[in-house]
């Protein structure tokens, strides 16, 4: 069976569709193998990023984005914010506010 991805909300789902060409199709490549492997997916394309958070790591020529999603149960994976990543360093922001999603996801 493989996995099931689903959206935080449709604002997270445009985010992505408004990603550069570039980036947006390394993400729809990724949400594929991501489908197939699930947790599984690992580095360069996935990271684990601690609490059961993880980042899918798409790169285009326009640069590079992070997508932030967790999983619930039954093979349902939760994609929960996006941004481009202009740093080296994640911003503390994007993080915490893939955290506080990822919160109400678990906790519903």
């Amino acid at each position: 069976m493989h996995w099931i991805i689903d959206y935080y909300s449709e604002e997270v789902r445009l985010e992505i569709d408004y990603l550069p060409v570039g980036i947006r199709a390394s993400y729809a490549r990724l949400t594929n193998l991501l489908e197939e492997f699930g947790l599984d997916l690992r580095m360069p394309h996935s990271r684990a990023m601690g609490g059961g958070l993880f980042e899918l790591r798409p790169k285009g020529r326009e640069g590079i984005a992070r997508v932030f999603y967790c999983t619930k149960v039954g093979k349902k994976i939760v994609v929960l914010h996006s941004f481009i990543k202009k740093t080296d360093e994640t911003p503390k922001r994007e993080l915490d506010l893939a955290r506080r999603r990822q919160k109400e996801i678990t906790e519903s």
